[in-house]
């Protein structure tokens, strides 16, 4: 550790570990050095070494086995009776045509409400897709989306009339973590234009925050025509 560096020991393993598992360097059920060769690489206590491994742990991001070392973990998407679902096989599913319009794709500098959302620090370069989703050609959902461009290095080169933002994320980003809020809004003019509805009309919005490994992905404003779209989930009680 340099002197003048302000990042504490543990955070510094932390984050070299995570940007190893990310990059791929380490694949899923991959043995990671043991608890004293990271000492040495480091340089740093052993202690240091432990709680770093310790947090990681507690994030999900590897398994340390009882005898055996730390393992990365294996990663799944979340499969819940509550589901995160692209929108494109959601309508696929239902025997109808998926198209989009795309409305703006850029990257841009996090306000201070995205970035604390992100957990980025204010002005960080983020990319913003904001897509008009179109079910049989009719519009069901306005997507908002600030995603984080180190989850996604290549999604300003994707085409999304082809592709939505969900698809790229969960190829690169598996989906261990989410976050999400539904309520009932007005629609303002800007909405209304989009969405193919009065001013003022019903609209449902999602909030959602899809996190990956316990970095934040996306923070997304879904909103759709009230008359036109309905989530629907399940739940059942568990068997005493």
């Amino acid at each position: 550790m340099k002197s003048g560096d302000k990042t504490l020991p543990y955070e510094a393993v932390k984050h070299s570990i995570r940007h190893r598992i990310a990059e791929g360097g380490w694949q899923p059920g991959v043995r990671l050095p043991s608890e004293r060769e990271l000492v040495q690489e480091f340089g740093c206590a052993r202690m240091t070494v432990h709680r770093a491994l310790r947090e990681l742990e507690d994030e999900g991001l590897i398994e340390r086995r009882q005898g055996s070392g730390s393992y990365v973990a294996e990663l799944h998407p979340i499969s819940n009776l509550l589901q995160v679902r692209d929108i494109h096989d959601e309508i696929v599913e239902r025997g109808h045509r998926h198209t989009t319009r795309v409305c703006g794709v850029e990257r841009v500098k996090a306000g201070a409400e995205i970035a604390t959302a992100m957990r980025l620090r204010k002005g960080a370069a983020v990319i913003r897709c904001r897509l008009v989703h179109l079910e049989n050609g009719v519009p069901i959902q306005y997507e908002d989306r600030h995603v984080n461009p180190a989850l996604a290095p290549d999604l300003l080169a994707q085409d999304f009339t082809q592709v939505t933002p969900s698809h790229v994320l969960f190829e690169h980003a598996p989906l261990t973590e989410a976050e999400q809020v539904v309520e009932a809004v007005l629609a303002t003019d800007e909405q209304a234009r989009l969405l193919d509805v009065l001013p003022g009309s019903a609209l449902l919005q999602v909030s959602r925050r899809t996190l990956s490994q316990g970095i934040v992905a996306s923070v997304a404003r879904l909103v759709h025509p009230g008359a036109r779209y309905r989530l629907i989930g399940s739940f059942s009680a568990g068997k005493s």
